[in-house]
């Protein structure tokens, strides 16, 4: 394994900023970022219906082929490049397509649900959790979904408050107490984003 290598997970809830701060590190390190998304690891449901497909929890630990996702996090850390599946919001189902993703200096692994396995943890040098508040997550969450993955209103609202709120409550927020970093304010906190990227940024002298 290459000792040079960190891996720095980004978690938190549906909406709370996850994704700006992983752009913002992006945008900052270049090159020496790779990122690695939990929802690109999905469990393909070929099997079901598209109808069937959307009544499932998507919020759910067991949604997810984690150990799959683990056997490409440990391939990056050893400088192997690795096939990421690649999921498809609008069908609800992973596609036959895969993407390749080389390893570099830093590894950023960001999920909604990525502290809660105790497998997947020790994987992580720096575990980061971003907080905001539930009505800034909600609004965020139906922005997002609507425009970017072509849902109705109507499903957001009743897929977050059948599955996406409980879910959170049920094994997002517990996870913080992971965290090595909390963020609170969200992806906004100008600060904190300054103080995380001066953190890689040292690594990456070293």
């Amino acid at each position: 394994m290459d000792k040079s290598i960190i891996v720095i997970g980004i978690a938190g809830g549906t909406g709370s900023g996850k994704t700006t701060i992983t752009q913002e590190i992006v945008k900052n390190m270049g090159d020496d970022v790779t990122v690695l998304t939990h929802d690109m690891y999905y469990r393909a449901r070929h099997d079901l219906t598209y109808e069937e497909r959307v009544l499932l929890n998507y919020d759910h630990p067991n949604a997810y082929e984690t150990e799959l996702l683990i056997e490409g996090l440990r391939d990056l850390k050893e400088g192997k490049e690795i096939q990421c599946p690649v999921y498809d919001y609008s069908i609800y189902d992973r596609t036959d397509r895969f993407t390749t993703i080389k390893p570099s200096r830093v590894i950023i692994l960001e999920g909604i649900l990525i502290f809660h396995y105790e497998h997947l943890r020790p994987l992580m040098d720096i575990k980061i959790f971003v907080d905001a508040d539930a009505d800034v997550r909600i609004l965020r969450r139906i922005t997002r979904d609507v425009k970017e993955r072509g849902r109705s209103l109507d499903s957001v609202i009743n897929q977050y408050l059948t599955t996406v709120k409980p879910m959170h409550e049920a094994f997002v927020e517990p996870s913080k107490r992971y965290a090595d970093i909390i963020i609170p304010q969200g992806g906004q906190n100008a600060v904190a984003r300054e103080v995380l990227i001066q953190r890689i940024k040292a690594h990456l002298r070293d």
